[in-house]
């Protein structure tokens, strides 16, 4: 219990608030905490009815150090209160980021459609799902279905992507007749050969037989030339002859209502070609030079009356 003081002032009550008991801590540790001599303050024999200046400074001080006490009770029990907040708080975990759930996705699928992919090219390749059961021949004219099949050597039932169609394509060209050939798959079931035949062009007659023989100079077939096929008067027609190729490459300029009026060709060399046609005209040539040209002029000159057309020099044709 607080009495009053000597001095008729009353003693101060103590801190009650935290933040105050904190705040007076530094003050109270500034006074002497020396303990007050016995016997000061009240004369000897006398009891001590009221408090002194030292006693007071002593309950004072008790007081500053139980409100210190109060407040570090309190924000330490403040602390207790965070920690256990903070242990007994769920915090989501950090997700994955969308870029890499993207990539993610990216490579399973790209994963799947090749795992896919792969499993129907297999099913294709070594099942009968997808094999031949039809041939399409088509672009023959003197060459039969039954040849090109018998050279091709593709079984009927064989999966379409077993089939090389490049070495199928070798094995038709070799056929004669064929200039060129191209095969491919028709899914789901279909083989397709497309042949381009060789035309003839002039025909030589041999001992087995008169010789077809097409743009190109090769000797494709053996048997009676087409009508109206121009006879080849070259020596020794082949690919690489020059002679055989110069007068074929005037052949093949002609207009083909020239074309259709030659019935002879002669080639002795390459500088002196000359056409027959089947009145008897004759066409002097001479070489391949300006052949479109000499062409061109040779269509006009056969308007004129004559026996002789001399185009060898395009720019000055000649009738005789």
């Amino acid at each position: 219990m607080v009495g009053d003081t000597p001095d008729g002032e009353a003693a101060s009550a103590p801190p009650t608030d935290a933040a105050e008991a904190v705040a007076g801590v530094a003050s109270a540790e500034e006074e002497s905490t020396e303990e007050e001599p016995a016997g000061e303050g009240s004369a000897e024999g006398e009891p001590a009815e009221e408090e002194g200046p030292r006693r007071r400074a002593r309950r004072e001080r008790a007081e500053r150090r139980a409100a210190q006490a109060r407040a570090e009770a309190i924000e330490q029990a403040r602390r207790d209160a965070k920690r256990r907040l903070r242990a007994g708080s769920t915090e989501p975990p950090k997700g994955v980021p969308r870029g890499t759930i993207r990539g993610l996705k990216i490579v399973l699928a790209a994963f799947l459609a090749a795992a896919l992919v792969v499993g129907i090219g297999l099913i294709l390749y070594f099942t009968p799902l997808m094999s031949v059961r039809e041939f399409e021949v088509t672009g023959i004219v003197a060459v039969t279905r039954e040849e090109v099949l018998d050279v091709a050597r593709v079984q009927s039932g064989t999966p379409l992507l077993q089939i090389d169609t490049g070495s199928v394509a070798e094995r038709v060209a070799t056929i004669r007749r064929v200039a060129s050939t191209r095969v491919q798959r028709q899914y789901p079931s279909a083989l397709g050969i497309e042949i381009v035949e060789r035309i003839p062009v002039v025909y030589k007659d041999y001992p087995d037989g008169p010789h077809l023989f097409d743009r190109d100079g090769v000797d494709f077939a053996t048997g009676a030339p087409p009508s109206m096929l121009p006879f080849f008067d070259v020596e020794n027609p082949a690919p690489a002859d020059p002679p055989t190729m110069a007068a074929l490459q005037v052949m093949t300029a002609l207009a083909p209502d020239v074309a259709g009026q030659i019935s002879r060709v002669a080639a002795p060399s390459v500088s002196s070609i000359t056409l027959t046609l089947a009145d008897g005209r004759v066409v002097v040539w001479g070489n391949t030079d300006r052949t479109a040209e000499k062409a061109q002029k040779l269509a006009a000159l056969l308007t004129q009356p004559g026996h002789t057309y001399d185009v060898s020099s395009p720019d000055l044709p000649t009738v005789r």
